[in-house]
């Protein structure tokens, strides 16, 4: 069974194990057998293959059956097929961890998202199944200097996030006294393009129904009037309208 490649929780799993990381990064070049695993790793035999177990279980690699040089039975040969990218950022009022899967398809296919310096790159080697090495070397001298340039504006862009943040959590500490309100702003704010999730943030807080929607209200209702306070103007709608929508809703049960 392959656990899903959502939750980078999986993957820092697999992760933080050495061995495991030394077969990632020996598999990601060419494919390998298990006993050719052992010898370069200095790993019993056994040990590498309940590594590559936990590593296929989590979808990181694959293994295929491969005629025999000598005649015998097929022998199980390892790659990686995964493609993916965790990030973590930490830092005071700063934690996020995410995983995401790396577009697919040939070159031509990035080139819509790809930066204009990158697109060249994309051009020059599509079609082609090799490239000599001194023109890849070329290319992704390039391309690294791309990704350093990308890495400086993220890194400045999540500083910046950091610090609004910081900035917020002091005004949350000063408006909401509760500490369960106080959770849930904050949740709001880890994800502030999604619908809240009040029922699974209800649970967590050990809160009833019925309590998790009177503060749904209580918060609801704060938020509002503080964005019409910063707005200049009050908005007057029915009290089950769905202006709310950040907020999630929770049916009172009667």
């Amino acid at each position: 069974m392959v656990e899903k490649m959502d939750d980078a929780s999986t993957t820092l799993r697999l992760l933080q194990n050495d061995v495991r990381r030394g077969i990632l990064e020996r598999l990601v070049r060419e494919p390998h057998y298990p006993m050719q695993l052992a010898e370069l790793l200095s790993v019993s035999q056994p040990a590498i293959n309940k590594h590559l177990k936990e590593l296929e279980r989590g979808g990181l690699v694959t293994k295929e059956k491969v005629p025999s040089d000598k005649g015998g039975p097929p022998k199980r040969i390892y790659s990686v097929t995964q493609a993916v990218s965790v990030r973590i950022d930490l830092g005071p009022d700063l934690f996020r961890i995410e995983q995401r899967d790396l577009p697919k398809g040939g070159p031509m296919r990035l080139t819509s998202t790809l930066p204009d310096g990158a697109r060249t790159v994309a051009e020059a080697v599509s079609g082609r199944k090799k490239i000599a090495v001194g023109e890849g070397l070329d290319h992704l001298r390039h391309l690294s200097e791309q990704l350093d340039v990308l890495d400086r504006q993220r890194d400045a862009l999540i500083a910046l996030h950091q610090q609004v943040q910081n900035r917020i959590s002091a005004a949350v500490e000063a408006d909401f006294e509760a500490y369960e309100e106080r959770v849930m702003v904050h949740r709001l704010l880890e994800s502030p393009n999604e619908r809240l999730d009040a029922l699974a943030l209800g649970q967590h807080l050990g809160l009833g129904r019925q309590e998790i929607a009177a503060m749904v209200d209580e918060v609801g209702a704060r938020l509002e009037r503080q964005l019409a306070e910063r707005a200049g103007h009050v908005v007057a709608v029915k009290p089950d309208s769905d202006l709310r929508w950040w907020l999630g809703s929770v049916k009172r049960r009667r």
